[in-house]
């Protein structure tokens, strides 16, 4: 099979666009309204502080979501030390995108949510059996699914409306665009755009980062969502490499913000 340079180019825009996504972040419809029900935390009943076992209890597992497979999140920073941007003020975004509690939580933990793909007539053959069309198809279908990294933390006292304020504040104070640094790599940021939010919880709000992935692929555009139950934020930050690589809108996976908000209630 002799496979195009825009095969070889689609392959290495895979491992470039997951690099972006673990040091940066991740609904193409966009709203001014990106908070959903934004009850004053003052006429709330006092929320719990969940210890880093109870939050592993609530957070989806494998088998809670049809279609879907839970597993472990590897490949992003393990500390929040190893995650620092251009700007301070960023900083809650840059944690958010990278399965880090955007704030100072009690306790913290996360999973990696990736959607299941049924296999498709090209699957079945091997490498040297495909047309030129057909691989390219055929790895850009295979990557055309949703990952999404979620994670939760739980905080005392006020600290969780401090902390989700802090990540509104920097949708809007961010715009202009930050640089991330982890693991000593850069990444710039080129903008935040606010986006529509799920309305779980009792505050949510989106975002989409756009940066530069590759010379050819040009910018490409990732997105996150955070949203706060009581004293309990979950972080949503969903990117698709096939739809990167055609430049196709994608969104905050729904399906998971879903079930992860049921689990919690």
């Amino acid at each position: 099979m002799k496979r195009s340079s825009g095969a070889r180019i689609g392959a290495t825009l895979a491992v470039s666009a997951l690099s972006l996504a673990l040091i940066t972040g991740c609904s193409d419809e966009g709203s001014d309204d990106t908070k959903g029900s934004s009850e004053s935390s003052s006429s709330a009943p006092a929320a719990k502080t969940y210890t880093v076992a109870e939050l592993q209890k609530l957070i989806l597992a494998q088998g809670e979501v049809d279609g879907y497979k839970v597993a472990k999140t590897v490949g992003a920073p393990e500390t929040k030390d190893e995650v620092t941007t251009s700007d301070e003020k960023c900083r809650p975004l840059a944690l958010a995108m990278s399965a880090q509690a955007p704030g100072d939580a009690k306790a913290e933990t996360t999973v990696t949510v990736t959607q299941e793909k049924a296999p498709t007539d090209t699957a079945s053959k091997s490498l040297e059996d495909l047309e030129e069309g057909e691989f390219e198809d055929s790895l850009t279908d295979a990557m055309n699914v949703s990952v999404t990294l979620v994670g939760l933390s739980s905080y005392e006292g006020d600290a969780a409306q401090e902390t989700f304020k802090s990540v509104s504040d920097a949708v809007e104070g961010c715009s202009g665009g930050f640089t991330v640094t982890a693991d000593g790599e850069k990444q710039k940021l080129t903008k935040v755009t606010a986006e529509k939010g799920s309305g779980t919880g009792d505050e949510s709000i989106a975002f989409a980062s756009e940066g530069e992935m590759d010379e050819e692929m040009g910018a490409g555009t990732v997105h996150a969502e955070v949203v706060r139950h009581g004293n309990t934020l979950a972080t949503y930050y969903t990117i698709n490499i096939g739809a990167l690589m055609t430049q196709k809108p994608y969104t905050v996976d729904g399906t998971v913000v879903t079930a992860q908000a049921k689990k919690i209630k």
